[in-house]
Formats: structure tokens, sequence, C-alpha cells
């Protein structure tokens, strides 16, 4: 998901003026059709997904492997994959939408922050998060919150994580089968057909292996068709004073300026605290990536590269974006059309069909992250706890249980999805975008700094109190409060209160009810240790067969 909340405040721009678009192309209702050749590169770039899945199939033995690739990942592919992963086609709508409305701050309030974040979290957490399967074995990211705080815990945070996921990619199919049926004609539930099940094929055969390889090999599509569309652009960019003297145009008026609108200093504050947490491991699927590296250095070299993508590649994309007033004229409000727009103006057949192979490598990438990563916090963390025979799985068991979970979660998924246009979910994808940003935090409060030693007092008292106030906390501010105050609670306050409030309680709790047991300042000392000489782990076993304990030694202050 990647881009969240942002989005639904792209939904909401003002309209740009006509007048300052002179010059600009309308839209050609012939001139984006795909023909054979465009076909041929998106039913090829199909073929390979699929391929390599099956390819994948063999590296994958176990559950182990199935997760987090056996702990064997390069922490170069790693940190492709965290990055790719952090994608969808919100991308080139939402986001393409901002850009045309208010220029560079669409990389300032986004991408940056979350390339900062994810620096700060390549000392702070990745190499943590690796321990947990290199030093506990575990392969959830969530399996190991039974010993650190206890069992109610751990379920509370499984079951509302599954649940707000199944949603949050219900939506990324629709984007994405959206635009489909803009370029291709086809109904959005076929769009969402497609996407799906060519994702769960390769995403269910090849576990974290095929999902890694696949994003890079998205990755390099995206590296193509990116720099296809810069090129394209900058070399309409004669006739409007070149490279650099663009910005002096009407139409750019304000493009410049990196905290403009709706998009303010305490919207990047907030933006930059909720991405933290996020793309260190907060959404789950880019905690696999740190675990799939060898040891917690490699770890922390997956997470750099990761941030240093997220620094540099975003500018590449967003680009043409901010320069799309002069080139087209959005037929949307929130200039959610322009890059497809754009697209279709300025690409001949052949790079088109590579640039909507771009859109869906992101989205697919993201999808098939999020559907292993609740396969893992499903089969590991809540089939044992609710099912006598799912703690007795073997190795092939476990493995066939992991793979038909990644199939109910796709399917329904898909099936929600599938209800974006009913009256019960006709404003899913704009809720989904401030559910998600609003609601992880109170998931990834307790995950998340669990880990570290200064709140090592904090237990399972205070991670359920943070947990359920959190939840209070985002219904409260995003309806009934809102509801109330004429023209409702700003945006980045209806997404960063919950979290905020779950990470007062959290620390609150925590010093006036200290639970630090020394069977949990026992797990907090494993993960905190530098020796990383185990490597690859063996094949874990479920939490819920294991002893509660780890060990009694003392954690160090």
């Amino acid at each position: 998901m990647s881009g969240h909340f942002a989005t639904r405040l792209a939904l909401t721009p003002l309209l740009r003026s006509a007048s300052l678009l002179s010059g600009v192309h309308k839209a050609d209702p012939g001139r984006g059709h795909m023909n054979g050749l465009d076909w041929s590169v998106l039913i090829g770039y199909f073929a390979v997904m699929v391929a390599i899945g099956v390819w994948s199939h063999k590296r994958v033995d176990n559950v182990s492997d199935f997760f987090t690739a056996g702990g064997r990942m390069p922490w170069w592919l790693s940190g492709i994959s965290h990055h790719m992963s952090g994608y969808s086609a919100v991308m080139f709508t939402g986001y393409a939408g901002i850009a045309y409305t208010y220029g560079v701050t669409s990389f300032v309030t986004w991408s940056f922050p979350i390339a900062l974040g994810i620096a700060v979290g390549s000392k702070l957490f990745a190499p943590r998060i690796n321990r947990l399967r290199s030093r506990l074995h575990v392969a959830s990211p969530l399996e190991y919150l039974k010993n650190r705080y206890n069992l109610p815990t751990q379920q509370a945070l499984a079951w509302s994580g599954m649940l707000l996921k199944i949603v949050d990619v219900a939506a990324k199919w629709a984007a994405i089968a959206t635009l489909l049926s803009v370029f291709t004609g086809i109904s959005l539930n076929q769009g969402i057909l497609i996407t799906g099940v060519i994702t769960g094929i390769y995403c269910t055969i090849g576990g974290l292996w095929a999902d890694a390889l696949t994003e890079l090999g998205q990755f390099v599509i995206q590296l193509l068709a990116g720099v296809a569309m810069f090129v394209a652009v900058v070399m309409k960019l004669g006739d409007h004073g070149g490279f650099f003297g663009v910005w002096d145009e009407p139409a750019l008026q304000g493009h410049g300026k990196p905290l403009v609108g709706p998009y303010g200093t305490v919207f990047l504050l907030a933006f930059l605290f909720i991405k933290l947490f996020e793309y260190n491991g907060g959404m789950l699927n880019q905690a696999q990536r740190y675990m799939a590296t060898s040891n917690a250095r490699e770890a922390a070299r997956s997470a750099r590269l990761s941030a240093v993508l997220w620094l540099v590649w975003p500018v590449v994309l967003f680009f043409p974006m901010w320069m799309s007033p002069l080139l087209v004229e959005s037929q949307k409000p929130d200039g959610s059309d322009s890059y497809g727009l754009m697209t279709e103006q300025l690409l001949p057949h052949g790079l088109l069909g590579l640039v909507i192979v771009g859109f869906f490598s992101h989205t697919m990438a993201m999808c098939s992250s999020d559907a292993n990563a609740i396969a893992a916090v499903f089969t590991r963390d809540v089939a044992p706890v609710v099912s006598a025979r799912a703690r007795a799985w073997g190795e092939r068991s476990g493995l066939v249980a992991a793979r038909v979970t990644t199939v109910v979660f796709l399917a329904l998924s898909m099936a929600v999805a599938t209800q974006v246009n009913s009256p019960a979910f006709k404003d899913i994808i704009t809720v989904v975008i401030k559910w998600v940003a609003g609601l992880m935090g109170p998931i990834a409060i307790p995950m998340m700094l669990g880990l570290l030693r200064p709140f090592r007092r904090s237990g399972p008292t205070a991670a359920l109190t943070s947990w359920a106030a959190g939840l209070f906390a985002f219904w409260l501010v995003n309806y009934p409060i809102s509801w109330n105050v004429e023209g409702g609670v700003p945006l980045e306050y209806q997404v960063s209160v919950p979290l905020a409030v779950s990470l007062v309680l959290y620390v609150v709790v925590g010093y006036l009810k200290p639970e630090d047991t020394p069977e949990r300042l026992a797990i907090i000392e494993r993960v905190n240790t530098d020796d990383d000489a185990s490597g690859a782990a063996a094949v874990p076993t479920p939490a819920q067969d294991r002893d509660d304990t780890v060990g009694r030694t003392r954690v160090k202050d």
C-alpha cells in the first residue's frame, strides 16, 4: 500500500483553471487503446510471472521457505522486494492527481518520509525483526507476541491485522482493475479476476521466493517504463523553456513549493510518524523481507537499499506527473487520470503496453506480499489456537495449509473488490486509504516497540490497552467528532491521532503497571543481542507447540 491516506486528499483538490492549460492535449478516444503489440507485452508479462512462480516452487520445501525464504535471500534482492512491495496503482492515480494539482509536494510529503523512515528503521527495527527468525525461529512477524506478551494479545493483533488487510488488498485490486478497464475496455470484475488469478498462481506455488523474484522482474520493467515516460516528457519540454525553464510556466505556478495546500508541516510530520512504523514492518509484509535475509546485518543493508530507492526512483516517476498540466488536460477534477492521459498521448504502442505492465507490476507486488504475510499470520498464529489439528501439522501439511490460506485470502479480497460500486461499499477505496493509515498504528505499536529494550516494562496490559484505545480513538475522531465539526476533522489528525493515542498509552501503562517478567525480558534480550552467527534458521515450529519461555537471561538496561 502502499501511499495510503494522502490519496484521500487527492480526491478533493481545487479545480485547475482551464486558462492555464493552453496548448495541452485532450483525451483522444481512440489514441490510447491497446493494440496487438501492447497485448503481447501484457500477456508476455503475465506468462513470465507464472513461470517464475513455477520455478520458485522447487525452492519451497517447508513453511520457513514459503514465508521467509528460509533465511537465504540475498540482501539486495530483499531490498528491492521491500521497495517494490510498498507501491500500488495508487501511485499512478491518486498521487498522479496530487502531482498534477500541487507539484513536488507529492514527493516531499510521500516518498521522502518513507525513505527517511526506512533509513531510521534500518538501524532500529530491521536487525531485530530478522532475529525473530534467526534466533527465535519464527516464521510470522506476529508469532513472537505470544511469548513477548500473551496469547490474547497475539490473537487481537492477528485478527485485526488480517481483517484490515482483506479490505486493503481489495481496494488495490479495484484500483488496478479500474486502470485496466480504461486501457482495454474490459469490465471491473473481469480485471479483478485476471489480476487476482495471475497473482494467486505465482505467489501460492512459489511463496516468498516467487514474490521477491517477480518483484525483481517488476522493478526492471518499471525501470524501463519509468525512464521511457521520463524521456518522452523531457523531449516535449523544449516548447516550454526546457528542463529548467519550464518551472516559470503559468500552468506550473506553485508546483515547486515543497509544502502547499493541505500538505503542510503537520501533514508531513504525521506521515513521517506513520510511515516509520508502517514501512518497517507494521503492515507485516515488509517485516518478512527483513526476516528473509541471513542475519541482522544483511537485513539492515536491505533496508538501506530500499531507503535509497525510495529517495531516488520516485523522482523519476513523479517528474512527468509534475509536468502533466503542460501536456494534458485532466478530465477528472482530482487529476487522477493525468498520468494515463500522458501515457496515451506520448508513448507509441509497445511502450504503452510496457507502462501498463508497470501499473500491474507495482500493484501485484504489493498484493502478493500482503497475501503471503497474512497467510503466515493465519497458519502460524491463528490456526494453532482455534484447531487442535493445526497444532499437529508437519512440514508437508503445514505447507499445504499455507498455500490454501493464501488462496482463500486472495479470494476474499477479490470478492470484496467486486463490491466497490455497491451502495454499501461505494466509497471503499477512499475509506480504506484512511483506514489503513489510521488503524495501522494500534496494530503496529505493540508489535514494533515490543522489540526494543526501552519499552521492556510494557506488557500485555499496555499492549491490549493501547490497541483497544487506538481503535476507539480512530472511530471517535473519524466519525462522531468529524460529523460534528464544520468541514470535518482534517485528515492528518484523523489518521495520526489513533497512532499517537496508542503510543502514549503503551508507554504510560507500561510505566504505571510494569510487567517485565524474566521470560519476557529474555525475549527482548534475544532480539537485541548482536550474535548473528546462527545464520538461516531451522524449520520453525508453531509458536503454540513451544515452551512459553526462551530462557531466563536478565535483559540489560
